[in-house]
């Protein structure tokens, strides 16, 4: 998720574990831990794409972090505070729930979280999220907002600190719920039209859990669709792509472009360009591909061989234009026309 609704989250968690004890310093220092995860991202002048593409969301967002380094920093807590009420188990608690609730909200979005890394570099993801939700974020900033304006023994405090998770919780909740209505009738319209697939992808479009996309991925290539809860008409026009993997051949056997195609699960298309080609990264698929022109894919990479031999690697800017008329469509089709 985004890096305000990580900060809310870590602020809030740490009201709940501490607040009594230390009043606004459990909202910072929750705050704090909920951002830490995200600091893997100073490493990325360090890194090529794929490096970057494959380090972000492992070491910082791994259960093992949390486990090792909350115990570290309670200590480390305890004597900055030595004369604040909070325990060392207090302060570990505090950091391990920020870290790990951090790592596990990023893992219901699209980009996938390595949770169990070193053992495995596997992204988990449940795809039923975008990044940035305000019907997420908004509400749980307001009432934990609310939260600063209360003497840490006053119980108002603890009512608004919880509304805020019990409202941000039950949304996720209907993430799912939402997610599997969508995904009834992704599978009904695969039946109905014949449409033979292996396994698919299905994920909101952005800021919202009403409007669904998927890839479902069939034997040559792909099928894309979408659906809005709010459609009177169930019918999805699935539109299909060729995967093209036989344009990979002469960049085979290199490693970062094994990692690479890992990373985006097989779920890749592949496309000739001038100089090398174009790998499309299906997992976020076309978010503007429901408008009559079509769309383009969120997430393209350039690869091509240098004089050396070696590959380069570089990310294609593929974001469509929001304006004004793209924003009023969009609303559009979420309300289901």
């Amino acid at each position: 998720m985004d890096s305000l609704t990580q900060i809310v989250l870590g602020a809030s968690v740490g009201e709940a574990v501490a607040g009594k004890k230390l009043g606004n310093k459990a909202l910072l220092w929750g705050a704090i831990a909920g951002t830490i995860p995200d600091l893997d991202v100073l490493a990325s002048p360090l890194l090529d794409m794929v490096g970057e593409l494959s380090f972000h969301r492992s070491v910082t967002h791994s259960f093992l972090f949390a486990i090792v380094v909350s115990p570290l920093l309670g200590w480390l807590l305890t004597k900055l505070y030595p004369k604040e009420q909070a325990t060392w188990k207090e302060w570990t608690l505090l950091f391990f729930l920020g870290f790990t609730t951090h790592a596990l909200l990023d893992s219901c979005t699209t980009w996938g979280t390595q949770l169990f890394w070193p053992f495995s570099n596997y992204g988990v993801a449940f795809y039923n999220i975008f990044v940035v939700d305000p019907l997420y974020t908004v509400p749980f900033l307001i009432c934990t907002v609310a939260v600063l304006f209360y003497n840490r023994r006053n119980p108002i405090r603890r009512y608004w600190n919880y509304a805020g998770l019990a409202i941000s919780s039950a949304y996720l909740l209907f993430s799912f719920y939402a997610k599997a209505q969508a995904n009834r009738v992704f599978e009904h319209n695969f039946g109905q039209q014949q449409i033979s697939c292996s396994s698919y992808i299905s994920k909101p479009t952005p800021m919202n859990t009403i409007f669904w996309s998927v890839t479902a991925k069939a034997e040559n290539g792909f099928y894309n669709g979408f659906y809005s809860l709010l459609d009177s008409d169930k019918k999805v026009n699935y539109s299909f792509e060729l995967q093209n993997k036989h344009l990979l051949q002469p960049y085979l056997g290199n490693e970062r472009l094994a990692r690479l195609l890992e990373i985006t699960k097989g779920y890749y298309t592949v496309q000739p360009a001038a100089k090398g080609i174009l790998i499309n990264d299906l997992r976020f698929g076309k978010f503007d591909d429901w408008r009559e022109e079509g769309g383009a894919y969120v997430f393209v990479y350039h690869v091509r061989r240098n004089p050396d031999g070696s590959l380069s690697f570089k990310e294609v800017n593929n974001r469509p234009k929001v304006d004004k008329e793209y924003l009023q469509d969009y609303w559009q089709r979420i309300k289901g026309n």
